[in-house]
């Protein structure tokens, strides 16, 4: 089939990658504009506008989707279909019959579980077992359109947000091309999806990436590891905002219990409390530095131990 991919991130590329060495044609793909990233703040190109330019394919970043301009390029491609992955805006309803087969959407949750912009950093938030991948062709609606497919994929006690979306990105890939195969050979249909066990997923803010000390260990746990890598797991220290790494856990609290956010040293380890047990922290980046080892930057203080906040 004749497609034209949108997406942005690395993850989006990952699924690209995919089409480009499936049997399906990429006659273009649609990505958002440069944008500044990176602590230099430099502007760059999407990852998915680097692997298109890298396969000569025709790059457009659209500012506004219903542009007509950008209408008339789409329908002069022709498309059969239009796969989407973390594209990062809503298809305008206008768009969504130029394509012969719809718009496919790749979205990593088990739909309709975390509709939204943020699916995998909820579901390790919310404590899940088991998340997914799920292609569903688009419709006005947010994620709500009939699914195509769906594989699975468990949480892990010590995933991340970004080691559980490497994951996803790979199998889901693999999901899309299939969903792409099934099209053309007229060999897969949709279904609705359930009305019920709807939970949604908006962007993690940068307060919600601030840790609460005063919950359990096991909540804690859980919003550094959504908040890792985007936007950061932090906490306030000395007037100053502080990141933190993964805590070490092995899915099981240590046993010793402290203050919420107080800081402590036992047995050559950095732990602070929580409303239950402590946790032990692994890397630590104070303000304006690189993450180091929190032995490292305990040992850089000439104060008292320090309370977080």
């Amino acid at each position: 089939m004749r497609c034209v991919f949108a997406g942005t991130p690395a993850v989006a590329a990952v699924s690209l990658q995919a089409i480009l060495d499936s049997s399906h044609e990429v006659v273009a793909v649609i990505t958002r504009p440069d944008s500044r990233s990176g602590r230099g703040r430099n502007v760059a190109p999407s990852a998915v506008a680097v692997l298109a330019k890298q396969a000569g394919i025709s790059v457009l970043t659209p500012t506004d989707l219903r542009d007509v301009d950008f209408k008339m390029q789409l329908r002069a491609f022709e498309p059969d279909c239009c796969p989407v992955v973390a594209y990062g805006a809503l298809v305008p309803a206008e768009l969504l019959s130029i394509p012969t087969h719809g718009w496919v959407n790749l979205h990593f949750s088990l739909l309709p579980a975390w509709r939204g912009a943020a699916p995998v950093q909820w579901a390790v938030l919310s404590g899940d077992a088991v998340t997914g991948a799920t292609t569903f062709s688009l419709e006005a609606g947010l994620d709500t359109g009939p699914i195509f497919g769906t594989v699975t994929e468990p949480i892990q006690p010590g995933d991340t947000a970004g080691a559980l979306l490497d994951r996803l990105g790979a199998s889901g890939g693999q999901l899309l091309v299939a969903t792409l195969d099934g099209l053309a050979a007229g060999s897969i249909e949709s279904i609705p999806q359930r009305g019920f066990d709807i939970t949604y997923a908006p962007k993690l803010s940068t307060g919600d990436a601030r840790i609460r000390w005063t919950d359990p260990w096991v909540g804690v746990d859980r919003r550094i590891r959504a908040s890792t890598p985007s936007p950061g797991p932090w906490t306030i220290f000395d007037g100053e905002r502080i990141k933190l790494g993964p805590i070490r856990t092995n899915g099981v609290a240590t046993a010793f219990a402290l203050p919420p956010g107080q800081v402590a040293v036992a047995d050559g380890a950095v732990l602070v409390g929580t409303a239950t047990t402590a946790v032990q922290l692994d890397l630590v980046q104070p303000a304006g530095a690189k993450m180091m080892p929190a032995g490292d930057w305990i040992r850089g203080l000439r104060s008292q131990l320090p309370i977080f906040q």
